[in-house]
């Protein structure tokens, strides 16, 4: 097997008296993730690094009840759900694997704020139910916008993990972003004093 990152200095601080739950979900997804499909092998060797600490350094941005829209592995849904047992979590994933994937993390890590769907957003009844919609790494902001805004209720927000290009997608998404009443739309950069590459997250409310 590839050898898997050792854990990052910070995590700990990251996610303070919650760090041992993301070190059996992190080991977890080392030991399975590349043999049931929800990681590539070139993964591991940054599966801390890239792909854990970069959604947890998000955690502070959320509360009441949030949707992360196609959870895959747990990414960001799961290691949020870890960090932020005081919200509460609905991981929407259409793909049956993963959701059997998600539903035993679920249970073994004793995740109790955490309700797993198979679904398409598109599909996820009834729309405007959540305080916050998130997603990383599902499509561009112009296709990620029509099939999350809808799920957020009013004076609520998408908090949409991206990538460097976020600044040009939110340029290329302009009619999605008039079409579906969003407001106060930005890039917030994360953790550049913390983590070895930083998070960017699109912020938007709904109206």
């Amino acid at each position: 097997m590839t050898d898997v990152e050792s854990e990052p200095t910070g995590a700990e601080e990251l996610f303070g008296d919650r760090i041992e739950v993301a070190r059996a979900f992190t080991a977890a997804l080392a030991q399975h993730g590349e043999e049931r499909g929800l990681i590539g092998p070139l993964e591991l060797p940054r599966l801390w690094s890239r792909h854990v600490l970069n959604s947890v350094i998000a955690a502070p941005l959320f509360s009441g009840s949030v949707a992360d829209i196609g959870s895959g592995a747990g990414l960001p849904g799961l290691v949020l759900a870890i960090a932020r047992p005081d919200v509460t979590w609905t991981l929407v994933e259409p793909m049956e694997r993963r959701v059997v994937w998600l539903n035993e993390q679920v249970d073994a890590l004793g995740l109790e704020n955490v309700t797993v769907l198979r679904a398409r957003a598109e599909d996820v009844r009834p729309h405007s139910s959540f305080d916050v919609v998130t997603a990383r790494a599902v499509s561009a902001l112009r296709t990620l916008i029509p099939i999350t805004a809808p799920l957020v209720r009013d004076g609520g927000e998408l908090i949409l993990l991206k990538g460097a290009r976020a600044s040009d997608e939110i340029d290329a998404a302009q009619k999605q972003i008039k079409k579906f009443r969003l407001s106060d739309v930005r890039v917030e950069i994360l953790g550049e004093d913390v983590l070895s590459e930083a998070t960017r997250v699109v912020r938007a409310k709904v109206r």
